[in-house]
C-alpha cells in the first residue's frame, strides 16, 4: 500500500506559488522565498513525500534555460530544466510510449541523455553519437516504449552542462504490482556545485592535477601522527612522486554538496509518520563526487541498485558512485529527526538533510571522519600478500621497484595497450575488489554494503554461457589530466568496441590508475560476476572500479546501434576515457 499521508501532516502537494513571478524579483539569494522559486515542489525544503507536482508520462514538455543559483554563499549561472534544479520529477509508467519533447532556449547546443533507460539508440541524447543534438530554439522529441521501471535519471551531454544543473530524476513505476511495500517515498538527488565554471575546473586541473587537494600530507600531520603513516611509508610514497590522498579530483575546496539542491544549511526535510516504511530513492547527479551514504541510528534495506530490483539486504552505509543509484525502505519509529548523510569519499565534506516527523525540525549533522590514505593495493598490488588497509606495512618494498618507469614498463603491458605519454602506471597485480569494503570504510564499526551483497529478485533472462572474453584497461596520465581506455584518448581515430548483436560476452575492467572510476554504459545492462548465486547476478548500467581493481561483467550486446561508454567522473569523460560500443546488424540490416 502507497500513501503519503500529506492530510495528516497538514500538508498539500503544491504551495501555489507562480515560480516566474519570484524569478523576476531579481537574482536568486539566501532566501527561502527565491530557493523555493527555483525548485520544484518534489524537492521543495519541507517534502511530505516526493510524489508531489511530478511531470507524468506518457506526454512530456521540457524546457532548457538559464538561471542564477546560489549555494555555498555563492551565485553563480546554472542551466536549468523547466527553471528548476534539479529538474522536474518525470514520472511514466512501464509500457506506455513515453514523448519527451524538449525545447532548447540557449545559445549553444544541448542534449538530455535518459541514463539507464533501454530505448532505441537515436533516442539515447547523445550528440555526434546517436543524434545531433538540439541547437539553439530548437525542439527534439524523444520518443520510445518504456521497458523497464525503477530509480533513474537524465543529464545533458553536452558542453558539461550537467554539472552546471541540467540534470533531474526519472521514476518509472512497474506494470505490474511493485515487490517493495512502502507507505511514503522521497527521492534524494545527490550532487556538486561550484561557481566555478566546469571549464575552468578543467583546465586548472589539466595545468596543476592536485589543484583542490587541500588535504595532503604535512610534517606536522607526521610529527602528531594525524597523517597515520610513518616516515617510511611518507618516504616510499615521495620516491614514487605520488600521494596517498589523491582520491577525488575535484572536492570540499570548491564544490557544495547538495541534497535536491539544498546545501546542509538550508535543511532539505522530508517528513515521515513513526512506524511508516519510507521508500529513499536516491540519485548520485553529480558530476566528480563520490558519496558514502549514510542515516546514523536508522538501518537501511536496500531494496535496488540502478533501478532494478535486488533481494531486500539490510545495512548501515553505501558507497554512492557518480551516476549510481540505490532504492533503501527505512522504518523509523522514534519521534526524532534523523540525519542524511552523504559524505565525499575523501572527507572534504558533506550534504547532510533531515527524515523527521514534523517539519522545522534539524537533525545533528555527525563530524566530518577522517581522511583516508591509499595504499599499495589501490596501486594494483592487491594480490602481492595479504595487507594492512592502514599502511604498506609488512610488504618487502626491498624487493620491488615502484619507481614511475617501472610502473610504465610496456613489457607489463597487454598487446592491446597503446603505452606512451597517457600511460602512467601499469597495475602490476590487480584483484577483483567488489567484495571489498569500499574506500575509508574498511574499519568502520558497523554494517557497509559491498558488490558482492547484492543479488537479482528474479533470474537473469539471459544465461548463456560468454562465447568470447574481452579486456578493457582503465588508463590515464595524473601529472597531465589525461584519461582514456587502452591508454587511447577518445577521437575520430579510436576504433569503436565492436559486438555482434545479441552476442553474450565476458569483459573484465582493469583499472590501471589510483583513481575510482565509474564506467558506464549506455543502452544496456551488465551483470556483474560477484560468485554469488547463478542466474542471479545484480544487473548493473553503472559500476565503480576500485583503484588497482578489476571488475567481470557479463554483457549480452542485444541493444543494436552505437552506444556511449565512459568514465562517468565528467573531467575524465572530457579528458579522453570515452569510446563508443558499436552493435550490429542494425534491425534495417538483420
Amino acid at each position: 500500500m502507497r500513501g503519503d499521508g500529506n492530510e495528516d501532516l497538514g500538508l498539500t502537494a503544491s504551495t501555489g506559488l507562480d515560480r516566474r513571478a519570484l524569478l523576476r524579483g531579481g537574482a536568486l539569494g539566501g532566501g527561502l522565498a527565491m530557493l523555493q522559486g527555483l525548485t520544484p515542489a518534489w524537492a521543495r525544503t519541507v517534502s511530505p513525500g516526493s510524489l508531489a507536482e511530478p511531470l507524468n508520462g506518457p506526454e512530456v514538455a521540457l524546457s532548457i534555460g538559464h538561471q542564477m543559483f546560489t549555494a555555498g554563499g555563492k551565485t553563480a549561472h546554472a542551466v536549468t530544466v523547466n527553471g528548476s534544479l534539479p529538474g522536474p520529477l518525470i514520472r511514466l509508467r512501464e509500457g506506455q510510449t513515453a514523448r519527451l519533447s524538449v525545447t532548447n532556449t540557449l545559445d549553444e547546443d544541448t542534449s538530455i541523455h535518459w541514463h539507464g533507460l533501454l530505448l532505441p539508440f537515436q533516442m539515447d541524447g547523445v550528440p555526434g553519437i546517436s543524434f545531433p543534438g538540439i541547437r539553439p530554439r530548437e525542439t527534439f522529441v524523444y520518443e520510445f516504449l518504456v521497458r523497464q521501471h525503477g530509480t533513474y535519471w537524465y543529464h545533458s551531454h553536452s558542453n558539461m552542462q550537467e554539472a552546471i544543473g541540467l540534470y533531474g530524476p526519472l521514476i518509472i513505476d512497474p506494470l505490474t504490482p511493485d515487490p517493495v511495500e512502502y507507505d511514503r517515498e522521497h527521492v534524494l538527488v545527490l550532487s556538486d556545485w561550484s561557481a566555478l565554471h566546469p571549464h575552468q575546473i578543467l583546465d586548472r586541473l589539466k595545468k596543476s592535477p592536485g589543484y583542490f587537494n587541500h588535504q595532503r600530507t604535512t610534517l606536522a600531520g607526521l610529527i602528531d601522527g594525524s597523517d597515520r603513516m610513518s616516515l617510511e611509508e611518507r618516504r616510499r610514497w615521495g620516491a614514487m612522486r605520488m600521494d596517498p590522498r589523491d582520491i577525488l579530483d575535484v572536492n570540499g575546496t570548491t564544490y557544495s554538496y547538495l541534497i535536491n539542491g539544498h546545501a546542509t544549511d538550508q535543511n532539505w526535510t522530508g517528513l515521515f509518520r513513526a512506524g511508516e516504511r519510507v521508500r529513499l530513492r536516491i540519485i548520485n547527479a553529480s558530476a566528480m563526487s563520490i558519496f558514502n551514504f549514510r542515516i546514523p541510528g536508522l538501518p537501511m534495506t536496500v531494496v535496488a541498485a540502478d533501478g532494478c530490483d535486488v533481494r531486500p539486504v539490510e545495512t548501515d552505509e553505501f558507497q554512492l558512485s557518480v551516476a549510481e543509484t540505490y532504492d533503501v525502505v527505512v522504518r523509523p519509529t522514534e519521534d526524532r529527526a534523523f540525519a542524511l548523510v552523504a559524505e565525499a569519499i575523501d572527507r572534504s565534506g558533506m550534504a547532510v538533510a533531515t527524515l523527521a516527523p514534523r517539519a522545522g525540525m534539524r537533525a545533528e549533522a555527525p563530524p566530518l571522519r577522517p581522511v583516508p590514505n591509499l595504499t599499495m593495493r589501490d596501486m594494483g598490488m592487491g594480490g602481492m600478500g595479504a595487507m594492512d588497509h592502514s599502511g604498506m606495512a609488512g610488504m618487502d618494498h626491498g624487493a620491488m621497484n615502484h619507481s614511475p618507469g617501472a610502473m610504465r614498463d610496456p613489457e607489463n603491458a597487454p598487446a592491446e595497450m597503446a603505452v606512451g605519454v597517457g600511460v602512467d602506471m601499469i597495475a602490476p597485480d590487480p584483484v577483483d575488489r567488489l567484495g571489498e569494503r569500499p574506500l575509508g570504510l574498511q574499519d568502520v564499526d558497523h554494517r557497509v554494503l559491498v558488490y558482492t551483497d547484492l543479488v537479482a529478485l528474479t533470474a537473469n533472462r539471459d544465461q548463456r554461457a560468454p562465447s568470447r572474453s574481452l579486456e578493457i584497461h582503465l588508463t590515464g596520465n595524473m601529472e597531465r589530466f589525461m584519461w582514456g581506455f587502452d591508454g587511447r584518448k577518445f577521437s575520430e581515430l579510436v576504433e569503436p568496441i565492436r559486438f555482434e548483436r545479441n552476442e553474450r560476452v565476458r569483459v573484465t575492467l582493469v583499472n590501471d590508475t589510483m583513481m575510482s572510476h565509474p564506467i558506464h554504459l549506455h543502452g544496456h545492462f551488465f551483470e556483474l560476476v560477484t560468485g554469488g548465486p547463478r542466474g542471479r547476478q545484480p544487473l548493473k548500467h553503472t559500476v565503480n572500479v576500485a583503484p588497482g581493481s578489476k571488475v567481470t561483467f557479463d554483457l549480452t550486446a542485444d541493444a543494436p546501434g552505437d552506444w556511449a561508454f565512459h568514465c562517468h567522473l565528467l573531467m575524465h569523460m572530457h579528458a579522453g576515457m570515452f569510446n563508443v560500443v558499436t552493435v550490429r546488424p542494425l534491425e534495417a540490416e538483420g
